[in-house]
């Protein structure tokens, strides 16, 4: 199996911690040279450290700010063309959908969808140029099922994975494969927010929380975030080069829909 990413560039983002980490680590285990990008530049400055391989650099953003992150990418993009992008940032705050405010969608379709067109734009020319790439945009399982309690990420993250989907389509001639990595209960500082979150609604320690979002698992375990890291980075490898356009739980089993 070609899994060899050696020579390629990797622009990876939410990357100074959870799944942007595991997913920049596997790939550089690979061989790849990965640019992290996020708002925290300390955090990405440790972060880089930990990565096998040399070669790897930052990019500071705040994914608030569009254009914030295009100018970071295309300053980064000028380094060299950029074979993998890998999109991935902070879900929104839970809540039910018909509570939240119309500013907290804007804000969720800002930070999501608008970032992630951003980043693409600054990308696919040097992918054009190179004759193909990789596109991996990291959602939520509640692409194929909404998740209780999270109804402004349930509604925007199904719009990324329609927008992915349409590039999917739009790319395909390039040589340019887009698909959606889906990670279900996962364990990382969002999974703990999420758990605390809850707790203080029910009474129950967060603890208990993460018990019970483990045994709605087939599997019954919570996710680590290597294991999503190695999805994506399988998807990135010339072993994945004619999947595109496709929605894949990385979830143990726990979605019901096929």
């Amino acid at each position: 199996m070609r899994l060899d990413l050696k020579g390629k560039r990797a622009l990876v983002c939410g990357a100074s911690q959870g799944i942007g980490w595991a997913a920049a680590n596997e790939l550089a285990e690979l061989g790849a040279q990965c640019t992290l990008m996020a708002r925290n530049a300390e955090r990405l400055e440790q972060a880089i450290q930990r990565l096998p391989g040399t070669g790897h650099s930052i990019a500071v953003a705040d994914f608030t700010q569009p254009d914030a992150v295009s100018e970071a990418a295309m300053k980064a993009a000028e380094q060299g063309a950029f074979d993998i992008l890998i999109n991935n940032t902070g879900g929104p705050p839970g809540g039910p959908a018909h509570a939240a405010d119309t500013s907290a969608y804007l804000a969720a379709f800002t930070q999501h969808l608008l970032c992630n067109q951003r980043l693409v734009q600054a990308v696919l020319p040097g992918m054009r140029a190179s004759g193909g790439g990789r596109i991996v945009n990291v959602i939520s399982t509640s692409v194929k099922q909404p998740l209780d309690g999270l109804g402004v990420s349930n509604t925007v993250r199904g719009a990324v994975a329609n927008w992915a989907k349409t590039l999917a389509n739009e790319l395909g001639p390039d040589g340019i494969t887009v698909n959606n990595v889906l990670p279900g209960a996962t364990r990382t500082a969002r999974l703990d927010q999420i758990a605390e979150a809850k707790a203080s609604k029910t009474g129950q320690t967060p603890a208990e929380v993460l018990h019970t979002m483990a045994q709605a698992v087939p599997l019954r375990r919570l996710g680590e975030a290597e294991e999503i890291g190695s999805a994506i980075a399988f998807l990135c490898s010339p072993a994945a080069a004619y999947i595109s356009g496709v929605n894949l739980p990385v979830d143990g089993g726990r979605t019901r829909s096929l």
